[in-house]
């Protein structure tokens, strides 16, 4: 093991499908570095409250942030322009139809302020093995026969856990989000797991809880 600035160990993962408790995260959320991204050791990590996120060429990084950024499904805020959208009839949605398209729009699409993706073919390889289990899950949204927007992520029951979304036009991904949302509160599903900070997941109702919380929810299914 190896010291880095936080003063904690930096903790190497063996061929064990096993992860260090997220409480001894380093205070930028790393857990943990190695391994691979088996469906086992995937389906592991999240049900620990863990996901990977690397660049390209790097070992595989596994984090647990604290704060946690997350959505209530009943609490997602829909705004009067996105009610008419809604209705509208603009968009049209399906759900696991086109999952790496979905996942190659993800890794493509430009975001501002980010150089690359994280989304390397080995995280593409990895979840579309998800996919096919039925884990790993899909939202997409058509204009006129084009995809134009969609999120995918992982389906414990009563977590969702969010990884990526993309939009080519307005309000697409928002459509998407909207409606993962409604069918997740329809279903008893308990929370959105959105990871990360963003103000365009805060706009949508999204909040920064303690870890802790996110844990006792994560475990209680």
């Amino acid at each position: 093991m190896k010291k880095n600035g936080n003063r904690k160990p930096l903790i190497f993962l063996t061929d064990e499908i096993d992860f260090p408790p997220v409480a001894d995260a380093h205070i930028d959320g790393l857990v943990a570095v190695g391994g691979d991204l088996s469906p086992e050791r995937l389906l592991l990590a999240y049900k620990r409250g863990i996901f990977p996120w690397f660049n390209e060429g790097s070992m595989v990084m596994w984090w647990s942030p604290d704060p946690r950024m997350v959505l209530y499904p009943n609490q997602v805020r829909i705004s009067k322009s996105m009610r008419k959208v809604l209705k509208g009839g603009q968009f049209q949605l399906t759900k696991n139809t086109s999952f790496e398209q979905v996942i190659d729009q993800c890794a493509t699409i430009k975001r501002k302020g980010q150089d690359g993706t994280w989304i390397t073919q080995d995280m593409k390889k990895a979840y579309l093995k998800l996919h096919a289990m039925g884990v790993a899950q899909s939202y997409e949204v058509w204009e006129e026969g084009r995809l134009v927007g969609g999120l995918y992520g992982i389906d414990l029951g009563h977590v969702f856990c969010g990884e990526s979304m993309f939009s080519t036009v307005s309000n697409a991904s928002k459509f998407a989000f909207i409606n993962l949302a409604r069918e997740l509160d329809q279903k008893g599903c308990r929370l959105i797991d959105c990871q990360l900070y963003t103000s365009h997941l805060e706009s949508l109702g999204a909040k920064e809880i303690p870890r802790e919380d996110f844990m006792e929810i994560l475990k209680n299914e």
